[in-house]
């Protein structure tokens, strides 16, 4: 074989593979945001009381959410679940975990990140976090809500920002479903023969968070999970601080709370009753 082929048979491949490391390098951020504006639909169509809130982040963008209060007053204290939701659509595709809260007695506040929904800007991993410190914010100072009474909750990558604001700012219970422990691990896993690890423009640490959360933790995966594979969440668990419980689910990525049903809620109830 003449050196010129052969030369052409090793260049074409490894171009073709640098390539492809770029495009997955400059196009991370679609993988990680798919935000939806339009809202489908409101609490109200589904029975439920709310009210939109509008609330500013601390570089000055609008956020938008709703806080659904819970069914009756006759309860000791107000328990709000702060809600952190996916990566994909926007609050308006969360009315089933509202319901779901609803029926257990507890208020919820969730909000949109930005570029999400009716709230202003463009998605970042710092920008998610400035996000969730201003909803806190908006409970604590606007709502006059007690941190202990604030139950933060996160499913998939909102889960991981729910990590974070805990490890800053601890509530009294923190529950997170269906996540990774880094963004640059799960990325390892997903494309092995890329160094992916290294390329990760995001970190999204939720292993190094729980380690450093200091409040009651429910971590929740399921086994059927074919986005973020379930050892993902038994890592979280062992590094989480007590106290800390785990529950398996069934179900696709997190959709486990729904294919669950009646366990995902007894659990859920559970955790809360000992937590808080």
């Amino acid at each position: 074989m003449p050196l010129s082929t052969f030369l052409l048979i090793i260049t074409i491949p490894v171009a073709l593979y640098l390539l492809f490391i770029v495009h997955l390098y400059l196009v991370q951020a679609r993988h990680i945001y798919s935000p939806v504006a339009e809202i489908a639909t409101t609490p109200d169509k589904h029975g439920l009381t709310f009210e939109s809130v509008d609330f500013e982040s601390s570089d000055g963008l609008t956020l938008h959410g709703w806080f659904v209060p819970r069914p009756t007053v006759d309860a000791e204290k107000e328990r709000v679940v702060l809600f952190f939701h996916g990566n994909t659509g926007n609050i308006s595709d969360c009315i089933t975990s509202l319901e779901m809260f609803h029926h257990l007695g507890l208020a919820t506040f969730i909000f949109d990140y930005r570029g999400y929904g009716q709230s202003q800007g463009s998605p970042s991993e710092q920008g998610t976090y400035d996000d969730a410190e201003a909803a806190w914010a908006y409970l604590l100072r606007d709502r006059g809500i007690k941190s202990e009474d604030v139950i933060i909750l996160g499913r998939s990558l909102g889960a991981a920002i729910a990590s974070a604001q805990a490890a800053r700012h601890p509530p009294g219970a923190l529950v997170i479903e269906s996540t990774f422990t880094s963004a640059p691990e799960l990325a390892a896993e997903m494309f092995r023969i890329f160094p992916a690890r290294l390329m990760s423009r995001f970190k999204y640490s939720v292993r190094e968070n729980v380690a450093r959360t200091h409040c009651p933790i429910l971590i929740v995966h399921s086994h059927e999970d074919e986005v973020i594979p379930f050892h993902h969440g038994k890592r979280l668990y062992e590094a989480a601080n007590e106290p800390k419980a785990f529950m398996a689910i069934s179900g696709e990525h997190a959709q486990g709370f729904h294919t669950s049903g009646q366990q995902y809620t007894d659990g859920l109830k559970q955790f809360l009753k000992s937590a808080l």
